[in-house]
């Protein structure tokens, strides 16, 4: 039986969550900020008409969000982690193996389950999302999941697939990829694309064609398999349980600049909680930790300072005492007098599975504390699940006037009861 995948990817996802709660927005320009509210990192289409690009910070595009009344909104990640629950919820009903690939995007595997009409399928998956939910979405299917993104792409900028396609057909495969550029395809990224074109493949019609040995000899493994993808061979699998992370790093930019020594250390503490929190829930420990401080390299009014530093820890760890601490010494190091910082954060690598066996020190006894920080770190992480402002450990202070600005957030509309919608008869 031939494969066939689905990626079913939002439309303008976070922009559309805004919009569900208030559908007063639907067709008018609608724009996401960044944690700060510094940086545009969400667009309406009506925004992107408007030449509006991803990233974009703000005060460059202020005359525009005058002119055009382009309604701003900080991000609001709990309201936008549970509509992607509930949009995910709903997939699963359609496939019987999923991968959650982000929060806006799943792959489906629909080998044997829609042999008769893919396409009417792939409506069925819109309208069923689209009721439940408020969400507008769109279909690209094929043998790949690199056939299946290259689809989806093409749903999203010819209106006339209506929100789904097929790749599984060879002739319609090379129509499409005839006519868009090969920088569009998953994987290749803008360096890449650009070796390309200086060997003059342009098109995702001249990457397919090429010798798989070839494109693996002067490029790697990761082109030559998207050679083999383009070609309908898979050679990605589906996957149902989402790998551990490798590397957590938690870092924000400030509301203002900092100037003090504990202010940065505070900041620090908080960050290394959360990474030590994200690290605990994928049960895993880190055997490295990092830190870096910096001040805006986008103001030449101020001197620019920018550092960071490692170290490798005797024994990996995910107690959060161990994990602040660390970054509290590391920042000694970094940390100068006389500069207005802008951002720092906290980098966790060397990450394994906590049930691996670790080398230990027969000298330190902090080793052999293990077990004793585990139960004590899986208590406070009980008590911050039920009481969330609870416990904050190792906290240096508790001046959060630091903290990144969210003044444009919207309500929560479906996780807290305080924040949900009035309805007016």
């Amino acid at each position: 039986m031939p494969p066939l995948l689905a990626l079913v990817d939002c439309n303008n996802f976070y922009v559309s969550c805004e919009r569900v709660f208030r559908p007063d927005l639907i067709g008018k320009p609608v724009a996401v900020l960044s944690n700060n509210d510094g940086c545009i990192v969400a667009r309406s289409q009506e925004v992107k008409d408007l030449g509006i690009k991803m990233g974009m910070p703000v005060f460059q595009v202020q005359a525009l969000i005058h002119r055009h009344k382009i309604q701003l909104f900080s991000s609001n990640y709990t309201l936008y982690a549970d509509m992607s629950s509930r949009v995910m919820s709903i997939l699963e009903e359609f496939t019987p193996s999923l991968e959650v690939y982000s929060i806006d995007e799943a792959f489906l595997d629909l080998t044997g389950v829609c042999d008769q009409d893919p396409i009417e399928y792939g409506q069925r998956i819109k309208k069923a999302v689209l009721r439940s939910t408020g969400i507008q979405v769109c279909v690209g299917m094929g043998p790949t999941k690199t056939l299946a993104k290259l689809a989806n792409f093409a749903t999203k900028r010819w209106q006339q697939t209506g929100g789904v396609l097929d790749l599984s057909d060879p002739i319609r495969r090379e129509k499409l990829m005839r006519i868009v550029p090969v920088g569009e395809v998953w994987g290749i990224g803008s360096r890449i694309a650009a070796r390309l074109n200086q060997l003059g493949i342009v098109t995702v019609w001249d990457l397919a064609s090429q010798p798989v040995d070839r494109i693996r000899k002067q490029f790697n493994v990761v082109v030559a398999r998207t050679v083999m993808e383009l070609n309908g061979i898979p050679c990605l699998e589906l996957e149902e349980i989402a790998p551990d992370k490798q590397q957590i790093v938690c870092s924000r930019s400030f509301s203002r600049r900092l100037t003090e020594y504990w202010e940065l250390s505070e900041a620090l503490a908080e960050f290394g909680s959360r990474a030590a929190e994200k690290l605990r829930f994928q049960s895993s420990v880190a055997g490295h930790i990092s830190v870096f401080i910096r001040t805006n390299p986008f103001n030449p009014a101020e001197p620019l300072y920018q550092r960071a530093a490692g170290i490798t820890l005797p024994f990996a760890t995910q107690d959060t005492r161990v994990i602040v601490g660390t970054a509290n010494r590391l920042l000694k190091e970094l940390f100068r007098e006389g500069y207005r910082y802008q951002k720092c954060g906290v980098q966790l690598s060397r990450i394994q599975p906590a049930s691996l066996p670790d080398q230990m020190d027969l000298f330190d006894s902090a080793a052999f504390a293990q077990g004793e920080s585990e139960k004590l770190m899986q208590a406070v992480d009980r008590i911050n699940r039920r009481f969330p402002k609870g416990i904050v450990v190792a906290a240096a202070g508790s001046d959060k006037s630091w903290k990144p600005k969210a003044e444009r957030v919207s309500n929560r509309y479906t996780t807290d009861w305080r924040e949900l919608v009035n309805a007016k008869c």
